[in-house]
């Protein structure tokens, strides 16, 4: 199933599950975890790598001896949230007192790397396109941000109305301009009931994926080939989605390659202005240390 309806993935107690045996294919996962208040979810790694993602809510999660604590945020529309990586071949758990919705994206993977924390200070947020075009990407796990081995994953915000994931482009085929990678876009829409927007993905050359979906909270689809876009958010209905990413190229990277019968839309880009809606929101800044002149 390449489109995957709010509640039809559910398994093993979370509202979401996707693994690569469901997908059918060898690399990317995502499980979105549904806690009450005070409850709290065990779980073991295996052989993937997983970053944990509040959705809305905060919690406190717990590996190897350590503990992060994960402020979140309110729910996607909101604002910029912390996170934490966890390796493969650990034993996790998380917790929330408030209760809350957290995403887990995971990437089968070779090298363990180190549990670590993620301040919601240090995630680039980035706008790209122009006009109807303009979108903003938190790139919170995006390669050359922050240090996975396999797993690529970032947040993308689309003001309604706009399209995003556009021009169409790919990553089914290894080259030196373009990698090979399997991708799950997870949407939440703003407006509440009724709230929906569109997603495509055609044919590529390598690829037989065809789909025209319309997407609601908590829906997902799953991108193993294809070109992808526009993803589209239709007026007065802002639309997020998580883009979890991983696949076999011996090096993390996001190389995309556009269709092109579209690709010459970015050429207009230039001149036109950016959404004035964007940011929806920035990154918060860091805690400077005190300075002398603080009296400290």
């Amino acid at each position: 199933m390449t489109h995957i309806p709010a509640g039809r993935g559910a398994r093993d107690g979370y509202d979401l599950w996707i693994d690569p045996a469901s997908a059918g294919w060898a690399y990317s996962a995502l499980r979105v975890l549904a806690l009450e208040p005070g409850g709290q979810r065990e779980f073991a790694t295996g052989d993937s790598e997983w970053v944990v993602l509040p959705l809305a809510g905060a919690c406190t999660v717990l590996a190897g001896g350590e503990a992060f604590a994960l402020h979140g945020r309110a729910d996607v529309f909101s604002g910029v949230s912390d996170f934490c990586y966890l390796p493969r071949d650990a034993h996790a758990t998380v917790a929330s007192a408030e209760g809350g919705r957290f995403a887990l994206a995971g990437a089968r993977c070779s090298r363990r790397l180190p549990a670590r924390y993620g301040p919601a200070s240090g995630v680039p947020v980035e706008l790209r396109g122009a006009g109807g075009a303009s979108r903003q990407v938190n790139n919170f796990a995006a390669a050359g941000v922050f240090e996975c081995d396999r797993l690529i994953a970032v947040e993308v915000l689309t003001p309604g109305g706009n399209w995003s994931s556009f021009p169409p482009h790919k990553h089914d085929e290894a080259g030196p301009h373009e990698s090979q990678l399997e991708e799950v876009y997870y949407y939440e829409l703003s407006g509440g009931q009724g709230a929906m927007g569109y997603q495509r993905v055609y044919p590529s050359p390598r690829g037989t994926t065809d789909v025209l979906a319309e997407v609601r909270s908590g829906d997902a689809v799953l991108i193993p080939d294809g070109w992808h876009g526009p993803s589209m958010a239709v007026p007065g209905y802002d639309m997020y989605y998580l883009n979890v990413m991983a696949g076999p190229g011996p090096s993390r990277q996001w190389l995309i390659s556009d269709d092109p019968a579209h690709a010459w839309v970015r050429e207009g880009w230039a001149a036109q202005p950016l959404d004035p809606r964007l940011p929806l929101y920035e990154a918060p800044r860091a805690p400077q240390p005190p300075s002398e002149e603080d009296g400290s």
